[in-house]
């Protein structure tokens, strides 16, 4: 038999990570980023840009996730990431560049707070952004196509994390 959210046997769990969404303005993919950081534990979301608003569309994608999932927005990436990795989070950029490593290969740290950055839907994260990470991951790709959705992209990251720092 199906369980209803009601009756999920899910366990709550909260992570020390940190969201950050350079500039990515699709109101779909924020509401979905919104759920996807519930689903996760995510300890916050940081949305940074100037065309940035929560609206309607969000909304219902979110399906109520933004009144309890912790967030802020703020104009600029590189300072947030500036402030983060100088209170001393682990800075983390979801992006593929020529010194990018596996996700499959990326051992996160277990007593860190870790920042992910995602990058917004045409333009990915700016190389400026890029130079302030620690680390700097992708996730493989099979097929002819050489990116995903941001929202999809990011599940499969914070899966990644999750069970590294649940240790299983």
């Amino acid at each position: 038999m199906q369980l209803s959210h009601y009756t999920s046997k899910f366990e709550p769990q909260n992570f020390p990570i940190t969201i950050v969404c350079d500039n990515i303005t699709n109101a779909p993919n924020i509401g979905s980023i919104f759920r996807t950081a519930d689903a996760f534990g995510v300890e916050k979301l940081i949305f940074c840009g100037g065309d940035i608003a929560f609206g309607r569309k969000s909304s219902k994608t979110s399906r109520a996730t933004e009144k309890y999932v912790t967030h802020q927005f703020t104009q600029d990436t590189l300072q947030t990431i500036t402030e983060l990795k100088a209170a001393g989070q682990y800075i983390v950029a979801l992006e593929i560049t020529a010194e990018s490593q596996s996700i499959n290969a990326v051992k996160f740290p277990k007593n860190h707070s870790i920042a992910l950055i995602v990058g917004a839907e045409n333009f990915g994260i700016s190389d400026a952004v890029l130079e302030l990470a620690d680390s700097i991951i992708h996730i493989n790709m099979f097929g002819e196509n050489s990116s995903m959705n941001v929202v999809q992209a990011t599940s499969i990251c914070l899966y990644e994390m999750t069970k590294q720092l649940l240790g299983t």
